[in-house]
């Protein structure tokens, strides 16, 4: 295998190895080889390319064409043309998909689904990873920025995950990256040898060269270190759990509309009701006269597809000053205006605001965006509930058991979205919801049917330990074992009564909490609860309890529910306008908390001052600001490094020669190109006098300016060759005629005439004579490599080469120190001898 070949599969092996960092953040890990297969054949016609040959930009769109028909092939085949033509479907497929790839990235808790969206997004940022480091590290025969991409993909990785095991990610991908620059080091190696002059590699030795294999390692280290310290930036991560209550949340919204995505908002559910210390994160002050359907409810579970229920994705919008009625609820049935206001403890940061179903209006300060189906608020740009306080006004729907009875079919829109069941559900579910509901007439005794079963006569137990569960099978092994917690007992009965015609649906979020002594309600992790809401027309989504010995029955599931035909007017509006309750309910769930906490204790105050919006805190923003000022500094180092350069170069020879006394060899000084030409017989063993060696300085820093501009319009240098003869190279290959190669010769000739004569002297003109090179060569070569030759300037290695023989030279110098110190410790524990009589 040839060098070139090597160095092509060890560059799409470091970007596969870098991209294991995402395996934790994504399951199924399925994903990584489908990337593999293409990332193969992205390198493969990079390969082909290069081989026939093909200029090195054509070598690149050749690349980038095939990598687009690729995921094209792959992600867009029914819109494409013929399918595989990308035209203005599949664009606009690729940008829905990496839309809702987006969306799915900011609202997944870790480990994320693999959606079409996220797939997207990892395999195609795979690819482009892995084109920018083929095209840095084979195309243009450059592996050391190479190791820009890797660490950004890197980055990404592990500001993302929160896992212990990084550092064996951090390991792989450090190891591809040194592994490319190893095999690039050789390649070079192998072609032309050592390159360009350095400092001596021992004391007292001959100069050396900088291999490129040292200069790599050096370069991976340094690289790595940088990897090191980035994850330790305060960047956003992908969290979960949506009852939790250190901050773990559902995502951040997207501003200015957009989507909600579906998560999966019981993981930390059980984690809450398990909790060895119970803590109050939320305070109620509401006039509500009767606290036991005070349930807070966070998010509604749309769509069940066998395995779980998840909220659907859904249209954000700003909130309105007043909700509109909520869907189904009649003009007919009784309702309450109730008020209540809302304090959330600090640490209980959440992105869904838990409210009182259904609202009517919220009064909040912050960042808030309105999800109308569900009648939700979540937050946008990072908003959390973390001590915020705010107003809700709420309607208390009182529907009687003879409205619920009496409920017409509800619309077909309804039904169509709220009946699915997937086929993989056990047939078990569908046939006990049918054995439990025989007899019954209409969709409410079957519902009534469904809860008193599961709360009272099917035997159930209520135990918190009990796993979630997933597949299809979870819902049925719940059946059987009879052990569970809300969880599963909200989404069995959710189920059966889809499998009855019934739409249905979860609601997760708060059961009513413990009234205090001074009026106010505590709810605590505890009280974290799922139930499900059935849907009756003319009252709208109503919850049911199926869960035993939690929350409360619903009023209009009591068989002994008062069945008045003429409904009740809807309270006065005063009511939203009284004052809180000043004593405590007279609900059970109080009882038993005054036996436990002694009067309930004490109530969380309620502070206005915790109404204030929670900005982004400064040190995440300078932590933004040092990222976004890193990543775009990073890029221009080298253009900056050599504008540098050039200006010192080409300065008068007084300043040349400051420059250049203190300057290491290698660096552009005097030494190591005299060394190089001469010999270093009469400039190292018989120093010049000032002003000869300003004017060796000045003409030698001409000389090595010209030569790396020459290298950056693409003429490599051969520092193997004489002054005269590299001249006649530079002319030869640039094409050069007229002026400028008279230039070229001209500096080249005072280059052997400080290196020779016995008298060096620096001739007028050479700087304008560089200039003028520079001009013809720009002149003669494309656009492309103009950008190139300043914005990414070939001679800018020269700066990595300096730092390494400076390294060099220092770690000589502490080992010289250090060899002292210690013969100097030794002599101090030396005694003279006695002598004798």
């Amino acid at each position: 295998m040839s060098g070139r070949a090597r160095l092509t599969l060890c560059s799409a092996a470091a970007t596969l190895m870098a991209s294991c960092a995402l395996l934790p953040l994504i399951d199924p890990g399925t994903w990584i080889l489908q990337a593999a297969a293409l990332l193969a054949i992205q390198s493969g016609v990079g390969a082909a390319a290069r081989r026939v040959p093909l200029a090195r930009p054509l070598t690149v769109a050749a690349q980038a064409l095939v990598s687009l028909l690729l995921l094209t092939l792959v992600f867009a085949r029914e819109q494409a043309l013929f399918g595989l033509l990308p035209g203005p479907q599949a664009l606009g497929h690729f940008g829905d998909l990496f839309r809702a790839g987006a969306e799915d990235v900011g609202q997944y808790a870790i480990p994320a689904p693999l959606t079409d969206g996220i797939r997207l997004m990892t395999v195609g940022g795979v690819l482009v990873i892995g084109l920018a480091v083929d095209t840095l590290a084979v195309t243009y025969r450059n592996a050391a920025p190479a190791g820009l991409p890797l660490l950004a993909l890197y980055s990404v990785a592990a500001g993302l995950s929160t896992g212990s095991g990084d550092w064996v990610w951090f390991l792989v991908a450090a190891a591809g990256y040194l592994m490319l620059l190893l095999t690039e080091g050789r390649e070079r190696l192998s072609q032309w040898g050592r390159v360009f002059a350095g400092a001596p590699r021992s004391p007292g030795g001959q100069p050396g060269a900088v291999a490129p294999v040292r200069t790599g390692r050096r370069i991976g280290m340094a690289a790595l270190g940088v990897a090191l310290v980035v994850p330790l930036l305060p960047l956003p991560a992908i969290q979960g759990g949506l009852l939790a209550g250190a901050g773990r949340g559902v995502g951040s919204g997207n501003g200015g509309g957009g989507t909600v995505s579906a998560i999966n908002p019981v993981v930390g559910l059980r984690d809450s009701l398990n909790v060895n210390e119970d803590r109050t994160v939320l305070t109620l002050n509401t006039n509500a006269s009767d606290l036991s359907d005070m349930y807070l409810r966070i998010v509604s579970l749309d769509e069940f597809d066998g395995t779980t229920w998840k909220p659907a994705k859904r249209h954000i919008v700003a909130v309105p000053d007043g909700f509109p009625t909520p869907t189904g609820l009649g003009p007919d049935v009784k309702r309450a205006v109730i008020s209540t206001r809302i304090s959330a403890a600090e640490g209980y940061a959440q992105d869904w605001l838990p409210m009182p179903y259904p609202p009517s209006s919220v009064k909040i300060k912050g960042n808030w965006r309105y999800e109308p189906v569900g009648m939700t608020l979540v937050g946008d740009h990072g908003q959390k509930t973390s001590g915020k306080t705010y107003d809700v006004t709420s309607l208390d729907v009182q529907p009687t058991a003879r409205q619920l009875e009496a409920a017409p079919e509800a619309p077909s829109s309804i039904r169509n979205e709220y009946t699915k069941v997937p086929g993989s559900l056990p047939k078990v579910v569908a046939r006990e919801a049918k054995e439990i509901t025989k007899g019954t007439t209409s969709d409410y005794a079957k519902a009534v049917a469904l809860q008193d079963y599961f709360a009272v006569t099917g035997g159930f137990e209520y135990d918190t330990d009990v796993e979630v569960g997933s597949g299809p099978d979870a819902i049925a092994r719940f059946l059987r074992d009879k052990q569970g917690f809300c969880v599963h007992f909200s989404f069995a009965m959710a189920a059966m009564a889809r499998t009855l015609g019934i739409p249905a649906r979860v609601a997760v979020g708060f059961a009513p909490g413990s009234p205090q002594a001074d009026g106010s309600v505590a709810v605590s992790l505890k009280d974290a609860h799922a139930w499900p809401e059935l849907y009756f027309e003319g009252v709208g989504w109503t919850r049911f309890e199926p869960t035993p010995t939690r929350g409360t029955t619903p009023s209009y599931t009591v068989p002994d529910t008062s069945d008045t035909n003429t409904p009740d007017l809807p309270r006065s509006s005063e009511s939203a306008e009284a004052a809180p309750s000043a004593a405590p309910s007279t609900s059970a769930s109080c009882s038993a908390q005054d036996k436990k906490l002694d009067g309930c204790g004490a109530a969380l105050p309620l502070d206005d001052a915790q109404q204030s919006d929670q900005g982004t805190p400064l040190y995440v923003k300078a932590g933004w600001i040092l990222l976004g000022a890193l990543g775009l500094t990073l890029p221009m180092l080298p253009m900056l490094w050599r504008l540098r350069r050039r200006s010192v170069r080409l300065a008068s020879a007084r300043h040349a020669a400051a420059a250049s006394v203190g300057a290491r060899p290698g660096a552009g000084g005097t030494d190591g190109l005299a060394t190089q030409y001469a010999g270093s017989a009469v400039l190292l063993d018989e120093p010049p006098q000032e002003v000869a060696e300003a004017a060796v300085a000045y003409v030698l820093a001409v000389w090595r300016e010209l030569v790396d501009t020459a290298w950056d319009y693409g003429i490599e240098p051969d520092d193997a060759l004489t002054p005269r003869r590299a001249a006649a190279r530079i002319v030869r290959i640039g094409e050069l005629e007229g002026a400028a190669a008279g230039s070229v010769h001209r500096v080249a000739g005072a280059v052997e005439q400080v290196l020779f004569s016995p008298r060096p002297r620096a001739e007028a003109g050479l700087s304008e004579d560089v200039r003028q090179v520079r001009g013809a060569l720009r002149a003669r070569v494309g656009w492309t490599t103009r950008v190139r030759a300043v914005v990414a300037p070939r001679s800018a290695m020269r700066a990595v080469w300096d730092l390494a023989d400076r390294w060099t030279a220092l770690k000589a110098s502490w080992a010289a120190r250090a060899t002292r110190l210690a013969t100097r410790l030794a002599s101090l524990h030396r005694r003279p001898g006695r002598q004798s009589g």
